[in-house]
């Protein structure tokens, strides 16, 4: 099957897993695992056999399961042989990749985080050093790939290096847990979308005016500092809701964030239910008009947002005690 009769197969059936944020996802990775499909066998007919055992895997809201209608593409390859063959192979499966996936309607990353870039197609031991080098450089960008890297989900082959990995980064974080201050910085600046007196603090000028941007002033308050307490606790799931999950089943957490699923699982719904319908523009799809809400909805939707505020200073207040004893 040709890229374009894909693109078209997913245009007829993109409406019938729109009921939740779940199916959407499910969706999303089973045209992913399709692109795969089509890129590997393109590949084998011009470049021969897969020359060793390897992963695929997406990171990003891909990796977390909480891809919206359009996304972008956030993707990386692990390879057992460390040769230049192998490096040569699989950069061109990589650029392969990148191109089904466009063409098939998920934007090239304007981060270059895709498997046809060098950073993100390594063999095992050339991924070790690489972490290990993000680890303790501790960089802008070193600390932005690190956090890119720990969402990763494996989607074709076999799980084992990316848990390898992802314990690589976990037993660092025990033994240099100053880390985790490292990151909060990174992650801490926000774009708040309510204001001193609970009003909200909308787009003002452009397309999106009289708009909040979802994706920073609603998703990342949660997704970002869930993902640190996880890697405060070595969790090993990748969502957000998943990692949750294991967070309140210790003790310290559940209390405090037992309410955070619920409204997390509330903005998924609202991002699907107020999307622009009839965009392509992978931007759009983060924006949403507030005078589209009811006047509950508005009040639900300070709420939430409200609420990943309350679990930043939370977080904030976890990690910076940890160093206050």
């Amino acid at each position: 099957m040709p890229y374009s009769s894909l693109k078209k197969w997913r245009d007829e059936k993109w409406m019938e897993h729109q009921v939740s944020s779940q199916a959407l996802n499910e969706f999303h990775d089973e045209m992913m695992k399709k692109v795969f499909h089509i890129a590997l066998q393109k590949h084998i007919a011009t470049f021969g056999p897969v020359p060793c055992r390897y992963e695929w895997f997406v990171m990003g809201s891909g990796g977390r399961f909480e891809q919206a209608i359009i996304s972008d593409q956030d993707h990386g390859l692990i390879y057992e042989e460390k040769s230049d063959e192998a490096k040569c192979y699989f950069l061109s499966l990589g650029k392969e990749l990148a191109d089904g996936l466009n063409e098939v309607g998920y934007p090239y990353c304007d981060g270059n985080v895709m498997s046809s870039n060098p950073v993100w197609s390594k063999s095992i031991v050339e991924w070790e050093e690489q972490l290990s080098k993000w680890l303790t450089e501790e960089s802008f960008e070193s600390i932005r790939f690190l956090l890119i890297f720990y969402d990763a989900r494996v989607l074709v082959g076999e799980e084992t290096y990316c848990k390898k990995l992802r314990k690589l980064i976990n037993d660092y974080v025990k033994r240099n847990p100053h880390l985790l201050e490292r990151l909060l910085e990174n992650t801490q600046h926000v774009k708040k979308a309510v204001g001193f007196f609970h009003q909200f603090l909308t787009e003002s000028h452009g397309s999106h005016a009289g708009s909040i941007d979802l994706k920073q002033s609603g998703f990342f308050p949660y997704v970002n500092n869930v993902r640190l307490l996880a890697m405060k606790e070595s969790v090993e799931a990748t969502s957000t809701l998943a990692r949750l999950k294991e967070l309140c089943s210790i003790s310290n957490y559940k209390e405090e964030l037992s309410w955070c699923s619920d409204e997390f699982e509330k903005l998924l719904q609202y991002r699907l239910q107020y999307h622009k319908k009839n965009t392509e523009n992978y931007d759009d799809i983060h924006y949403l008009n507030i005078k589209e809400l009811s006047k509950d909805e508005r009040k639900d939707m300070k709420h939430i947002l409200l609420n990943g505020q309350k679990l930043q200073n939370y977080t904030q207040s976890v990690i910076k005690g940890m160093f206050n004893i």
